[in-house]
């Protein structure tokens, strides 16, 4: 089978090649998945440039999401037929031709959802899910920051905090993006290119915010705590302003973020929550299936709706890496097998 590795890190150019490989075997509550597509998610790129403490080794495979058939599956797994169309979050190992996983994270889809809208169920709306039902318990009527509101994780946010009927704060750093974040129901929109975030979100909210839902790092999570309200929580599940930067400036985001105490939690009553999903497929499968069951049932209720991106063909790696680092996606980016 080809499989695409990762072999040196830096620029998407020269980061990849395209392999022969064997094609694996699924052990004991495993699926083997014949590959249709696979997703592309911003750890990649946190991946490729080697801030990625969890990545595997180079020359390794990475890919989170997959789209495609059960072909094989090991032994004390039930569920699945082979022929079933599924999409499955990976432990690395998704950009290949074949891939396997826990048969706890696969669920079985249609043939009329598409690779791109699939590979967000699992990824984006399954941290969505996570960040906001589970680690943030969202409830209704609450005032709600997502920031870079425009992404895969950031849209799958909206539409779930819009379901129940929060206030929602939407930030981005492109004007194109503003219209297509207020058609989709934001409240308020914030451009953190051209805005200052804070004097902005402190004069339309003074008495703070509830939720932040943060994927930026830096300064917005220091400024996020200053402005939750007594009981407020601000989830954090990403940073990107720590790549695509220079080493002095990634110190520089680093320090941003702060340095704190229990003590001054417990005092305001605030909550600083961090979610990796990686972290709950490895340590706790069965939340990890409850969040995707969950999420196909929302799915199929209307209220998630994937917004599907660009499809690259899977030898275009390094053109679709560029792509999403650069913040030109609006929605899921995937890659698709000839």
């Amino acid at each position: 089978m080809k499989a695409i590795f990762l072999v040196r890190k830096g620029e998407p150019e020269k980061a990849f090649e395209i392999r022969e490989v064997n094609t694996p075997h699924p052990k004991d509550g495993q699926v083997l998945i014949k590959v249709e597509g696979f997703g592309l998610n911003f750890a990649d790129i946190v991946a490729r440039e080697g801030m990625y403490r969890d990545a595997p080794p180079m020359p390794s495979v990475l890919g989170y999401d997959v789209v495609g058939k059960i072909e094989a599956f090991g032994d004390s797994v039930s569920g699945f037929t082979k022929g079933d169309r599924v999409a499955a979050l990976t432990r690395f190992g998704g950009y290949a031709e074949y891939a396997v996983t826990d048969a706890r994270a696969a669920v079985k889809i249609s043939n009329s959802v598409s690779v791109p809208e699939a590979t967000a169920l699992c990824t984006q709306y399954g941290t969505a899910y996570y960040c906001a039902a589970i680690a943030a318990n969202l409830h209704e009527g609450e005032k709600v920051i997502i920031h870079s509101a425009a992404g895969g994780v950031g849209t799958a946010l909206m539409q779930y905090a819009l379901h129940k009927h929060c206030e929602v704060f939407a930030t981005t750093s492109s004007d194109s993006k503003i219209n297509l974040l207020k058609q989709q129901g934001a409240t308020h929109v914030i451009n953190t290119a051209k805005e200052n975030f804070y004097r902005t979100i402190k004069n339309l909210s003074p008495n703070g915010v509830d939720v932040i839902f943060d994927a930026l790092g830096g300064k917005f999570v220091k400024q996020g705590i200053k402005l939750l309200s007594p009981g407020g929580r601000i989830v954090c599940y990403g940073a990107s302003q720590m790549t695509g930067t220079t080493f002095l400036n990634r110190a520089k985001a680093a320090l941003q973020f702060g340095f704190y105490h229990p003590a001054q939690f417990m005092m305001s009553s605030k909550s600083l929550l961090g979610v990796n999903m990686l972290k709950i497929a490895d340590e706790k499968p069965e939340a990890l299936q409850y969040c995707l069951q969950d999420v196909m049932r929302l799915f199929n209720e209307g209220v998630f709706k994937p917004m599907a991106g660009k499809i690259f063909p899977a030898a275009e790696i390094a053109n679709a890496h560029r792509y999403l680092q650069e913040k030109k996606a609006t929605g899921k980016v995937a890659l698709t097998w000839d």
